[in-house]
């Protein structure tokens, strides 16, 4: 005998449209509708309970319903829960502006609030087109992205990005951006390394091809900026960038005469070893863009900083309109920078540091059972971020037709065994939150292993 729709269920079916989901294939089967969660947990109305492997779409740092997150919360509702930022300032907001500032270092210098990592990117384009008009570097500014590039839904962050499955739809409401080849090692078409799986991670010796496409183009045009993802294009499919690439573009970007824009909405926070992923190339970008896990995956905070010079264009009279127009209703929300504070201060203990080392070494360990799986082509890991990339053949790298839905149904079966995750096409990501343990990172992965195997076959190389 079936069992009854939970209401709840039954109520988001008839309700709710959700991101980035055909809702066709939502309506036909009861969805999984989450009630509570403790650390790597998540429960649902059903009484079953799930790891979170993918900090809840990359967000969450340090578990559900933490007791210090919580907290900071409770004591900020005591006081005020927003006041606007439109001629007023606040204390959680200024005093996590003054330690992201100190963190980051010079030359960012201000701090400019937003609601996520959209509008992150949309302050970071509007102020970098301004300072371009005003500095008389370009009337008519220009900005330069990677193939594969995913920086947002709004227009501005749209117009940045260059995944034809997202974007090419909105094609009419875009300005034109242009795009420039990814370091994507694994598809580089310079690679010629045979796809033997005794060096499947190993390729001829690299000349840096993908760097020099960029210096190329930097050369063609003088753009008002560059926007990059620091290490890791998440959603091009968890595409790690090779070591000394970041480096390398922004020696060219700076020599340009451009700006540069990290989107670190995904990589920051510890996510990818360092607490900000540039700084593993010892790269200061001239905008930080950060969301995502600025208040440990509890409510929606964003921030953009900069330097003293881009402030500087838009200081004037009043009367001269210089001003920065642009706003959020709920910019620098005390709830969201009160918890933000409480999540910095989790992410530098020297405890949860250590304990993120050794989150990394275990899921390498565990990952590397990947290998020997046929349907399984690429296995990819930065820090606390894993893409596993699934192929139809691995000795060709051809991918799976999107019809396949191979991903998806990989995932269906990882939800089946209590573990949530969400495939970006061919690639199951993996993003533990800090406080899963040595065990629950083995289940991930062996859950994952398994759901191919279900999925796609026994195969082994």
């Amino acid at each position: 005998m079936e069992r009854p729709m939970h209401k709840l269920a039954q109520l988001d079916q008839r309700y709710v449209w959700h991101p980035f989901t055909q809702m066709r294939d939502w309506e036909r089967a009861e969805p999984i509708v989450l009630v509570r969660g403790k650390g790597a947990m998540l429960e649902d109305t059903q009484g079953k309970k799930y790891l979170d492997g993918n900090a809840s779409i990359w967000t969450n740092l340090h578990g559900h319903n933490h007791p210090k997150l919580n907290r900071a919360i409770e004591r900020q509702l005591k006081q005020v829960a927003h006041t606007s930022a439109l001629g007023l300032a606040n204390e959680p907001a200024s005093l996590l502006a003054e330690q992201l500032v100190k963190a980051v270092g010079r030359p960012l210098r201000k701090i400019f609030y937003s609601d996520d990592g959209s509008t992150a990117l949309e302050v970071a384009l509007k102020m970098a087109f301004e300072f371009a008009r005003r500095t008389g570097r370009s009337r008519a500014p220009r900005f330069l992205s990677l193939d594969g590039a995913y920086h947002g839904d709004t227009i501005g962050a749209t117009s940045l990005g260059h995944i034809d499955l997202f974007h090419k739809t909105y094609g009419g409401l875009l300005f034109k951006s242009d795009k420039v080849m990814s370091p994507a090692c694994y598809r580089c078409p310079f690679n010629r390394a045979k796809p033997e799986r005794a060096d499947a991670r190993t390729t001829r010796k690299c000349q840096w091809e993908c760097v020099g496409k960029v210096e190329s183009q930097l050369k063609r045009r003088k753009y008002a900026a560059m926007v990059v993802e620091p290490r890791v294009q998440g959603a091009a499919g968890m595409v790690m960038h090779p070591e000394g690439w970041l480096k390398r573009v922004s020696q060219a970007v700076i020599a340009s005469g451009a700006l540069m824009i990290a989107d670190e909405v995904m990589t920051a926070f510890g996510r990818t070893g360092e607490v900000f992923a540039g700084r593993k190339e010892k790269v200061v970008p001239d905008f930080l863009c950060l969301a995502k896990g600025l208040t440990g995956g509890y409510l929606p905070m964003a921030a953009t900083l900069t330097t003293q010079s881009v402030y500087d264009v838009f200081l004037g009279e009043y009367e001269e309109f210089k001003t920065f127009f642009h706003g959020h209703s709920y910019t620098g929300n005390q709830l969201g920078a009160a918890v933000a504070l409480a999540s910095w201060e989790l992410l530098h203990q020297s405890k949860a540091k250590a304990r993120r080392r050794a989150m990394e070494r275990v899921l390498a360990r565990e990952l590397d059972s990947l290998w020997a799986l046929a349907a399984v082509g690429d296995v990819r890991q930065e820090g606390l971020v894993a893409g596993v990339e699934l192929v139809a053949d691995w000795k060709t790298r051809r991918a799976f037709a999107l019809r396949d839905r191979a991903g998806i149904r990989v995932c269906e079966a990882m939800a089946r065994r209590g573990v949530l995750t969400r495939p970006i096409g061919n690639v199951i990501p993996l993003l533990p939150p800090y406080c899963t343990t040595d065990a629950q990172l083995r289940r991930m992965v062996r859950v994952l292993r398994e759901s191919i195997t279900e999925v796609l076959g026994a195969g082994q190389v």
